[in-house]
């Protein structure tokens, strides 16, 4: 299980002429089943992915074809996580 912080940098002004494809990258991964939530972090700092299913290579891999990251719009940061303990709803998460 992973944590993508994608947070704004040098590009920021450039976000609205990559959105479309940005926010077809995000449609792949949801249709993919490799992305389980995609938000905002608040306020105005980017955005945050919770993501299952890849090794940490084909993730990474999928991260740098974001536009947004491509493009210096946004800086990746991959957490990886290693789930435990979850609330009943997310146990399909745990090993």
């Amino acid at each position: 299980m992973y944590v993508v912080l994608l947070r704004f940098s040098a590009n920021k002004a450039q976000a609205s002429e990559h959105m479309a494809a940005h926010q077809d990258w995000i449609r792949r991964g949801m249709d993919d089943g490799v992305f389980l939530l995609v938000g905002s972090i608040r306020p105005g700092q980017g955005g945050a992915i919770l993501s299952t299913g890849p090794t940490p290579d084909e993730l990474h891999a999928r991260v740098a074809e974001d536009p947004f990251v491509a493009h210096d719009v946004v800086t990746a940061e991959v957490i990886e996580i290693d789930p435990n303990l979850t609330d009943p709803r997310l146990s399909f998460l745990v090993n």
